[in-house]
């Protein structure tokens, strides 16, 4: 008995001590949302760095505990966000949740494929020229059904659907190898390098976007999603001259 209570006492401390260091697995639930104060000091870097940070909470299922009724009513006038995230609609990205966010604190513009148009643009150059959002984030993820379309020239019926498929094309010709879904190496190839051809065509038709961009105001990454364990990883692309190192 007297064992087993050092050990059960041992397991709370190590539990304690764990809760401490990491507040976001505490009980007491969150109810702080972003602020004009906050988003005004936060650096791109640290946007970026905090929903990577997000995304390892969620991998390792220790996510905030937050009051979202609190978060509703908090959020119900202002609006702060911190981020902007242009994803695929596939429903396996559930982005708020891939990287931990709450209520008010993020951006989310979905369109299968992620690839951008005019009506999209519009979108990013609010949340980040208008709203103050720090950070643009372009996310791809593993077996995107909208690529995947595209490699095998699917003919879908919808003229709207083939306008878009075909805006992935060029992303598909950049890449070697033989053009076939199955192998997988092609591709997240592939899917990545849709990534950098939509964060290149952002910086080509916003001015506004690339403005802020060249005067340090924002970032812009691209990151791809791994469906098979839920994380995200920063992808970089050398050739192109605004990437970092």
């Amino acid at each position: 008995m007297l064992l087993l209570g050092a050990i059960s006492c041992n397991q709370t401390n190590q539990k304690s001590n764990h809760i401490d260091e990491n507040k976001h697995t505490t009980s007491a639930k969150v109810i702080e949302v972003m602020t004009e104060q906050k988003q005004r000091e936060l650096t791109p870097e640290e946007v970026l760095t905090d929903l990577l940070q997000g995304n390892e909470r969620f991998v390792s299922d220790r996510q905030i505990n937050r009051n979202l009724p609190k978060q509703i009513s908090s959020t119900t006038k202002k609006q702060y966000p911190k981020a902007v995230v242009l994803a695929c609609i596939d429903s396996r990205v559930p982005v708020e949740y891939i990287f931990d966010q709450g209520i008010g604190d993020i951006f989310v513009v979905r369109v299968a494929g992620n690839i951008e148009d005019k009506a999209l643009l519009g979108s990013m150059e609010y949340g980040l020229g208008i709203a103050g959002s720090k950070l643009l984030m372009v996310l791809g993820h593993e077996n995107c059904g909208a690529v995947k379309s595209a490699i095998k020239k699917l003919d879908v019926g919808s003229d709207n659907v083939s306008v878009l498929l075909n805006q992935a094309e060029p992303a598909i010709l950049e890449i070697d190898g033989e053009r076939d879904d199955k192998n997988k190496e092609y591709f997240d190839a592939v899917v990545k390098n849709n990534v950098y051809q939509t964060i290149e065509d952002i910086r080509n038709r916003s001015s506004i976007i690339n403005n802020l961009e060249d005067k340090g105001e924002i970032k812009i990454v691209g990151a791809f999603y791994s469906l098979t364990d839920g994380k995200v990883t920063i992808i970089r692309n050398d050739t192109h001259e605004h990437d970092d190192d």
